[in-house]
């Protein structure tokens, strides 16, 4: 098995568990009810795509600024030596999650995600629409990364 399809497969497999391990909160009330909805109503011709790179120890760009409403593709991009996560779980409730998607290999769709592990070398998407005004934290929860500055903000306006 070549190196590239075995960190596929890695990627896969890990949005695939973090996808199937997520559970509906017994009040829901924090989360977006109606994202099926949503998604449904957006007009993905107009999506826009943002890149955030992931290093030691920054995300580039570190803070994002997006619109309620708008449809967005977000590629998470890990060009570090170290596997990254971009863990924003308040943020993830706050929007309407289309799907999740690597390297158009595969795609998940899940009501909601806390965290996007992404290894090295490697791509993930996530197809959104931001819902509730706020500013969300974002940061990467392995090790001492965010300790290191690895930490951001996701700004929806």
């Amino acid at each position: 098995m070549n190196s590239n399809f075995t960190r596929i497969l890695a990627v896969i497999l890990g949005i695939g568990i973090l996808a199937a391990c997520q559970q509906f909160p017994q009040d829901r009330a924090d989360y977006v009810t109606n994202a099926a909805e949503i998604v449904n109503k957006a007009d993905w011709s107009k999506m826009q795509t943002i890149t955030v790179e992931m290093d030691e120890h920054n995300y580039h760009p570190r803070d994002l600024k997006l619109k309620v409403g708008q449809p967005y593709r977000m590629v998470l991009k890990n060009t570090g030596e170290k596997e990254h996560y971009y863990t924003a779980p308040e943020f993830f409730k706050a929007i309407a999650t289309r799907k999740a998607q690597v390297n158009k290999v595969a795609e998940f769709k899940a009501p909601y995600f806390t965290a996007i592990e992404v290894y090295k070398n490697a791509q993930a998407e996530l197809f959104f629409v931001p819902v509730k005004r706020g500013t969300y934290p974002v940061i990467c929860t392995i090790d001492d990364h965010r300790e290191k500055g690895m930490e951001g903000k996701l700004i929806v306006e």
